[in-house]
């Protein structure tokens, strides 16, 4: 399984999920052949680059913003307009991420607490 980051691709594969989930709940049986090891293992390496590659991301808007910012404190040549827009992108990428991590360890927690 492969981990695409364009948001169709991340939607259908949850939605296949969603199937398999809703199969094992309605008593049928799940192909053994569709889900293997590999499979998992892929979409673990996989997960974990995407994720990686996020945090890259957001790092990399907040490196900048402060770089421009200080540039600016200096008297550089660098409208307060961009100043501004580059620390607005960095906040608001990592208030998403921490909203995302935020979901992720409910949702672990309440993977762990389910009865076996």
């Amino acid at each position: 399984m492969e981990i695409n980051t364009s948001p169709q691709s991340l939607l259908a594969q949850i939605r296949d999920y969603q199937n398999k989930i809703d199969i094992v709940k309605n008593g049928q049986e799940i192909n053994p052949t569709s889900v293997t090891q590999a499979d998992d293992t892929t979409f673990a390496n996989n997960l974990s680059k995407a994720i990686s590659g996020a945090l890259s991301d957001v790092n990399e808007l907040q490196n900048t913003a402060t770089t421009i910012q200080t540039e600016f404190q200096m008297g550089g040549d660098i409208p307060l307009t961009e100043v501004v827009m580059n620390m607005q992108k960095a906040s608001i990428a990592f208030e998403a991420t921490v909203q995302i991590r935020n979901k992720v360890l409910s949702a672990y927690q309440e993977i762990m607490n389910m009865p076996v």
